[in-house]
């Protein structure tokens, strides 16, 4: 739920990113987080389903996360959050912990590519937004982790359209899903599983 907590840590991150941005900081050292209405269009996608799994591929300092996991706590559900920059880590605790949900978001630590490996889990809804010539490698690992009826979400297909334009493009031609791009912020890819 977005409770003042939970805005007061929104509010504090999107004042963060607006001055490292301003700032000129080169964008691995930003948060790089995503854009305030694509937070709110990712709770929207999972408030309404009761307990829903997410897995996300690159949680930077928490931002998109926190959106996440008020969602999730609705009707249930949790985020398996998934960085491997250590600092970044350290902040997304920090985060996550300030706006009280623990109960509801969890990190991994590490390299993505070796984390999923070892998830067993089954997931309702994957959020890509990790470095841009993963993400076809990312979707590969953890398209065996979802079942008919889940959601990819990868961000960032029109702000870096020229890398992630075959990502668009496979995911719209695999009949075994819906995919179809929006044009929300920096672009959202979305992809339904049919099977």
């Amino acid at each position: 739920m977005l409770d003042d907590r939970v805005r007061a840590v929104l509010e504090r991150l999107e004042a963060e990113d607006a001055d490292e941005r301003a700032r000129g900081l080169p964008s691995e050292q930003r948060s790089r987080q995503v854009a305030r209405t694509t937070g709110q269009f990712l709770f929207a996608l999972v408030a309404p389903q009761t307990d829903c799994e997410v897995l996300e591929l690159g949680g930077s300092r928490g931002y998109s996360t926190i959106w996440l996991a008020a969602g999730v706590r609705y009707l249930g559900g949790r985020v398996l959050s998934l960085e491997n920059d250590q600092a970044k880590c350290e902040a997304w605790r920090r985060n996550i912990a300030e706006a009280g949900l623990e109960d509801t978001g969890e990190l991994i630590e590490g390299d993505a590519f070796e984390s999923l490996l070892a998830i067993d889990d089954v997931f309702d809804v994957v959020f890509i937004d990790a470095e841009k010539e993963d993400y076809e490698a990312l979707f590969d690992l953890a398209r065996p982790k979802v079942e008919p009826g889940a959601v990819f979400v990868a961000d960032n297909v029109l702000s870096h359209a020229e890398p992630l334009a075959d990502y668009s493009r496979h995911r719209q031609a695999d009949p075994t899903l819906v995919s179809v791009t929006v044009p929300l912020d920096r672009g959202l890819e979305l992809s339904a599983v049919l099977r």
